[in-house]
């Protein structure tokens, strides 16, 4: 089933995880594990009112405490703050006498924006003191009708953030064309569907949290965080302080899950970083407890999508219009600009003539939109259902339409008409292999004889391209700074984080390839801002492929240092040696052969024995650049699932998925990432969903509430692999978020195979057993 690359000593090879012993054993070290001397504890006051102004405030009751050392407000924190923006995301720029930013300040002042909303923090000399004095602050609210809902949002009844004249934040009208408008008037056949995503969250197995320690008398700021990006970290708390960014230090050791929540510093981790700047007398630490994540920690997904597609009788694809619709929240990580590259990749696989993509990001009085695995994933949630719709309303199966589309090897490299650029991508291969692990024609035997019974029975299919290793501005690149030391062991620091990417083996085994040494004699630091370079850690399927080749390079860099200085001792040319098991040897003449440590002391301790002119030492810095700023990897995913008649209840059959993700630095781990993204995809169809009432109320703040698929829900996940080289150093693709992006619309399409010969035609997740129950019913009345 498998197409794979020649595996060499180290890449491609499914070492164990080094990390494993570590935090199989509990071993792990967490925000909440720091701790430090005279630490005192960090408690929130927040709105129980999405919105509303301000009355009063009345801290007296706190303060009066035992055990409260402070209680701040926004009137003591917010005028402090020197500036608040995201660096990947770039300063507000006005346009239009206004930033399409959500006024950023750590604690609300004047008015509440979204039920959680941080009013006030305390600091105590523990958890619980602090939690009593949030209880005794006194807070009066006028409340005032809360825009919920993203069309609603979007008519301006009433504004989220009373500085700005609009809840649009970003708006992309469809541009008209007469072309375009004339082909859709004389296409054969016009279809038009609404898609609705449901609001989710990332739910890391570690809620968010952070400690900050600010010695006024030095000068000096330390900051413990759960964060995907410690530079990031640094130069946030920089600005917001005003400190020196070499003033700052941010530390993330293991961190618990992040999937995009943690990588910009949100207003309750600003609030932190400003009242420990303030307080000044000893370190403060704030763990955000589970309710707390599930309601006032950064949100996604709640999307809408227009779809309009023309087709000709056999169903080719003639053209499309999409309009994104974006709830972002009131205070999201960014201006909310998921539509304008939704819409860049919306053709995916397959070949439009024309796409013409818009989209709005609407404020409303809820938690703030960040990135959630896949940020842009709705492109693939609405074209892929909107296959399966068009295939159904004009007779044709839905593995035949994609066929007559899909971009194939004699296609490339192809350029879409959004004017990306494919090269090395398999999306007609990776389809078949799919199918061929199905057996599609046995299901469907088995789907026949299952209906005679009443039973229900679907197959979903879903293919993508996904944009991996985005490269733009400060995502452009990544900085490898190695070091062999006096005895011959090597230590490679990046900007990278360790929040579950394997990254403390991978990163090893592209070195230990490419240098010739063991892999146990490698060390990956990173998450340190004293010891890693500058970069945007990790997050956008970009490690593998940006961190990867800086640390391919840095090892091919140190590596040739190491032959000439073996050259000029061993009395041979360079091209001469070869490496092996960390020692320099003659082709043909093994005796002849130097270890690594022995050539390390020398090159730090004997500079007479050095080729002349050669600096002692042997550390190396390597930044790579990837050729583009896409790398494209892609797949398809295989869903077949039975759905109970009389509960709505759907369980999945078989999963399949064909991944080509490039070369493979470990098989091992690229099979994991893909089933920790199916399963959150899974969930985000069948299970999650984040619940506001008309008056802004969350409803869904516990996991009795919030449904996450456990291990019962989840079905073996098949994995077929294709491995074609792209044209990064290294040949890696970056797949990280692709089975969550892939996988709602692949389960979606099941449960619609399962359904549509009953006149069901679903278009909205979730699609629970109360949501299926209801669709199955509304088509019996009909």
């Amino acid at each position: 089933m498998n197409t794979r690359l020649t595996a060499g000593r180290y890449v491609g090879q499914a070492v164990k995880r080094i990390e494993d012993p570590r935090l199989l054993a509990g071993r792990g070290r967490y925000v909440d594990d720091v701790q430090l001397p005279n630490m005192l504890h960090v408690a929130f006051v927040r709105s129980n009112v999405a919105r509303g102004n301000i009355v009063s405030i009345d801290t007296s009751e706190a303060k009066a405490l035992p055990g409260v050392h402070a209680v701040y407000t926004g009137d003591d924190l917010n005028p402090r703050v020197q500036q608040f923006w995201h660096t990947m995301i770039g300063p507000p720029i006005e346009m239009g006498g206004q930033t399409h930013y959500a006024p950023l300040k750590p604690l609300a002042q004047g008015d509440v924006r979204f039920v959680g909303d941080p009013i006030a923090i305390i600091i105590a000399d523990n958890r619980y003191i602090a939690e009593d004095a949030a209880d005794l602050v006194q807070v009066e609210i006028d409340p005032l009708p809360a825009v919920v809902g993203i069309l609603n949002g979007a008519r301006d009844d009433a504004l989220v953030h009373k500085e700005k004249p609009s809840n649009i934040s970003d708006t992309m009208p469809i541009p008209e064309v007469p072309e375009v408008e004339a082909l859709f008037a004389t296409a054969p056949h016009v279809f038009t569907r609404r898609f609705h995503q449901a609001r989710a969250t990332n739910v890391p197995m570690e809620p968010r949290g952070i400690v900050v320690h600010y010695d006024r008398y030095a000068g000096d700021m330390q900051i413990w965080a759960a964060t995907q990006s410690v530079s990031e970290w640094r130069s946030s708390a920089a600005r917001l302080t005003g400190l020196g960014e070499n003033r700052v230090r941010v530390i993330a050791n293991d961190v618990g899950g992040g999937f995009g929540q943690k990588m910009m510093v949100t207003r309750d981790e600003a609030a932190v970083i400003m009242a420990g700047h303030l307080f000044g007398e000893a370190p403060i630490k704030w763990t955000e407890d589970r309710r707390e994540n599930l309601m006032t920690a950064n949100q996604a997904r709640e999307e809408i999508f227009d779809v309009t597609m023309a087709v000709t009788d056999d169903g080719t694809l003639m053209g499309a219009k999409v309009f994104f619709w974006e709830d972002i929240g009131s205070y999201p990580a960014g201006a909310g600009a998921g539509a304008g590259l939704a819409g860049g990749v919306f053709p995916g696989p397959y070949k439009f003539p024309v796409v013409l993509p818009g989209g709005s990001a609407v404020f409303t009085n809820t938690v703030g939109k960040a990135a959630y695995r896949g940020p842009w994933m709705g492109e693939t949630v609405a074209r892929e259902q909107m296959m399966d719709h068009v295939a159904y309303e004009l007779g044709i199966d839905p593995i035949e339409i994609r066929r007559k589309n899909v971009i194939k090897a004699e296609d490339l490299p192809y350029t879409t008409c959004t004017t990306m650029v494919y090269e090395s991508v398999t999306p007609s291969e990776t389809m078949e292999q799919a199918l061929e692990m199905l057996d599609v024609d046995a299901f469907r035997a088995m789907q026949a004889e299952a209906r005679k019974e009443g039973r229900l029975l679907g197959m979903g299919l879903a293919v993508y391209i996904e944009p991996s290793a985005i490269a733009f501005g400060i995502l452009s690149s990544d900085q490898a700074i190695m070091r062999m030391d006096n005895t011959g062991k090597v230590i490679v620091a990046m900007s990278t984080g360790n929040h579950g990417h394997s990254l403390e083996t991978t990163i090893p085994q592209v070195v230990a390839e490419h240098l010739g040494c063991d892999i146990n004699d490698v060390v990956l630091v990173q998450g340190d801002t004293d010891s890693s370079p500058m970069g945007p850690g990790t997050g956008g399927s970009r490690s593998a492929v940006i961190a990867g080749g800086a640390a391919q390079t840095a090892s091919l860099r140190l590596k040739d240092k190491i032959l000439q200085i073996a050259a000029h001792m061993l009395e041979a040319s360079p091209e001469d040696l070869e490496v092996n098991n960390s020692v320099v040897s003659v082709k043909g003449t093994p005796a002849k052969a130097l270890p690594f440590a022995m050539i390390a002391p020398i090159a730090y301790q004997m500079p007479e024995m050095l080729p002349p002119g050669m600096e002692m030492g042997l550390e190396v810095t390597a930044r790579y650049q990837p050729p583009g700023p896409f790398t494209w990897s892609n797949a398809a995913h295989v869903c077949t699932v039975e759905i109970d008649a009389e509960t709505g209840h759907t369980k999945i059959l078989r999963y399949i998925v064909s991944e080509d993700c490039g070369r493979m630095i470990n098989p091992m781990v690229v099979e994991g990432q893909i089933a920790g993204g199916v399963v959150q995809g899974i969930g985000g169809v069948l299970f999650e969903h984040l619940v506001y009432d008309d008056e802004g109320n969350p409803l869904t703040t516990t996991f009795l509430d919030y449904l996450l698929p456990t291990a019962p829900e989840v079905p073996d996940i098949e994995i077929g692999h294709i491995e074609t080289l792209s044209p990064t150093l290294g040949g890696y693709k970056g797949m990280g978020e692709g089975g969550a992006i892939v996988a709602p619309p692949a389960v979606a399409n099941a449960i619609h195979d399962a359904l549509r010969h009953l006149g069901v035609h679903p278009t909205d997740f979730p699609l629970g057993p109360s949501q299926v129950l209801a669709l199955m019913n509304e088509a019996a009345q009909a």
